[in-house]
């Protein structure tokens, strides 16, 4: 009988990774290649938990974000890139969701607001992992607010990986986040000590 794989669910905040990717990018030029990170991923779960990275797979990865209506985005001259990006995550077969951000008005002033972003990445993160009943669950994100995901998660004896990428305030990780999860990936620490990691999972964006 053949052993069964390790199976992985990835579920990435991508306000998250836009900050990741707009300090890299102001410091580095650069910006993340989701496949190279995602063999990047399945190479060092393999190695932390000792087995073979041909038995690791990605089962299923979703992508969570708040965007502008088209008219929006249009006038902001946004569309291209983001259909840009939508296109390495579709050959990457990441499932996106979106939901539309919201302009109130507040002394006078134009303020963005993300609802109910959050909620969903955590409702559809602890579906899935109870349906697919994967062997892990990477987290991509720092928000402090999916700690109680996370203690859900590990309740239903899943291991729980929290993967990060720390390039100053707009991407730092709440303490609370990396005390609950079962292992943490600080990409930004690795990538200073090897610089060829950079290279591996990191594209030149000009």
């Amino acid at each position: 009988m053949v052993d069964p794989y390790i199976s992985l669910g990835i579920f990435i905040d991508g306000g998250y990774l836009a900050k990741v990717n707009e300090a890299l990018a102001a410091q580095l030029g650069m910006s993340i290649h989701m496949g190279s990170l995602f063999r990047y991923i399945r190479r060092r779960l393999a190695a932390i938990y000792d087995f073979t990275e041909s038995d690791c797979q990605i089962v299923e990865c979703h992508y969570f974000r708040g965007r502008f209506r088209a008219e929006t985005e249009n006038r902001m001259h946004l569309l291209y890139n983001e259909r840009k990006f939508e296109d390495t995550l579709i050959e990457n077969d990441v499932i996106f969701h979106y939901k539309h951000l919201r302009q109130v008005e507040n002394n006078g002033k134009q303020i963005i607001i993300e609802k109910g972003v959050d909620v969903w990445f955590a409702l559809e993160a602890y579906e899935l992992a109870l349906l697919r009943k994967f062997d892990f669950v990477v987290l991509m994100t720092g928000d402090a607010d999916h700690e109680m995901l996370v203690k859900k998660l590990k309740a239903l004896k899943i291991r729980v990986v929290l993967l990060t990428w720390n390039l100053g305030e707009q991407s730092s990780t709440s303490r609370f986040l990396t005390e609950e999860v079962c292992s943490h990936i600080e990409l930004g620490e690795m990538v200073l000590a090897d610089r060829a990691l950079l290279n591996d999972i990191c594209t030149t964006k000009y």
